[in-house]
């Protein structure tokens, strides 16, 4: 999957607790507990409910 532009809701929290800045990230990919990484450039990723997400593509089922 090449990564992609999304934005995040507003009040998005990391799987920390933190909140999100918001603006555009790349979706990088959803890991396996199910959390959304999303990089803002190539140091600063967060992983994020994919359900925060506006622009993200729902996975077709196989």
């Amino acid at each position: 999957m090449h990564p992609h532009p999304v934005e995040v809701k507003p009040e998005t929290r990391n799987h920390k607790g933190f909140f999100v800045q918001q603006a555009s990230y790349k979706f990088m990919g959803i890991d396996q507990s199910g959390w959304a990484l999303i990089c803002i450039d190539d140091a600063s990723c967060h992983y994020v409910d994919p359900d925060n997400l506006e622009g993200i593509e729902a996975p077709v089922p196989s």
